[in-house]
């Protein structure tokens, strides 16, 4: 079980009381006024957050690495739920570039009515899983995860941050041929980025030369994101992210869950998502 002093529990889930409080969170669903030009990143935790708060900064800046190379990811694109919220967002100029973890229902009032946009990124829940686990075990605010088999079980029982990954991609999913939300795969982007990049900025109606689309392609490559201190939580001290251990930009690659699960693991997860995810249709890049 979870050491309850480190975490918030709202409707269920567990926030880190490290960055999240009750008026945080009240002030993001009860509080916040959406602006028909914001756009959400939304994640569940581990997904490619870090990844997108690189990428849109650059579109929307046409191409100027200026704002992801002096700005941290944290105030370039701000997180709607945690305790800087409000001090970050308020009166932050349109376009707003806004992060969170929430799941649909949980959104901020004022969103429903509004016109803006959401891009959701998914990813293989076997590498979200081990990413997770790896985290719990630099990020000093977490619990301990304990040994990846215990971890797993948590994961699938949605005893951990932000709940669960099926009810998190399920509640957005629901929205996927709304106008307003793009979903996009961590593997797509592994794969064809320049080919995201095309379709992110054609969503979000901000036409890129091909230069500018290269400028883009190649900051967010992995290597170059973990050498951007801005974007690599080097910025973090050591007391609360001990990144001595591993770093949280840690492989950025697919598939590296085949290095954590035995067959029988993969296999049990395989099971419970078949019935968890029964009758959405939903597919990712299974490798």
């Amino acid at each position: 079980m979870s050491d309850s002093k480190l975490y918030l529990v709202y409707e269920g889930l567990l926030l880190p009381a490290h960055v999240h409080s009750e008026e945080s969170v009240r002030y993001a669903r009860e509080e916040f006024q959406v602006r028909d030009d914001d756009v959400f990143i939304v994640t569940y935790p581990k997904s490619g957050t870090t990844w997108m708060q690189e990428i849109l900064p650059i579109i929307y800046s046409n191409g100027d690495l200026t704002p992801v190379l002096t700005i941290p990811n944290w105030d370039r694109v701000p997180w709607l739920e945690q305790t800087t919220a409000q001090l970050t967002l308020e009166n932050k100029p349109s376009p707003r570039l806004i992060t969170t973890h929430m799941l649909y229902h949980l959104m901020p009032k004022s969103f429903y009515t509004s016109k803006a946009k959401v891009i959701y990124v998914v990813r293989n829940p076997k590498d979200v899983l081990v990413s997770s686990f790896y985290y719990h075990g630099i990020a000093i605010f977490l619990d301990n995860p304990g040994t990846f088999e215990e971890f797993m079980q948590r994961f699938l029982e949605g005893n951990v941050i932000f709940g669960s990954w099926f009810d998190h991609v399920k509640s957005w999913w629901a929205l996927k041929d709304n106008e307003n939300v793009l979903f996009v795969s961590y593997e797509e982007m592994l794969q064809n980025m320049k080919g995201m990049v095309v379709k992110i900025s054609e969503f979000l109606g901000k036409p890129l030369s091909d230069d500018m689309i290269e400028v883009i392609v190649n900051q967010s490559q992995f290597n170059n994101m973990r050498e951007n201190k801005m974007s690599n939580y080097k910025l973090v001290p050591n007391e609360i992210l001990d990144q001595t251990k591993t770093n949280v930009l840690r492989k950025g690659i697919s598939g590296d869950w085949k290095n954590h699960f035995t067959t029988a693991q993969a296999e049990h997860f395989d099971s419970l998502y078949t019935q968890r995810m029964k009758g959405l249709n939903f597919t990712f890049y299974k490798d």
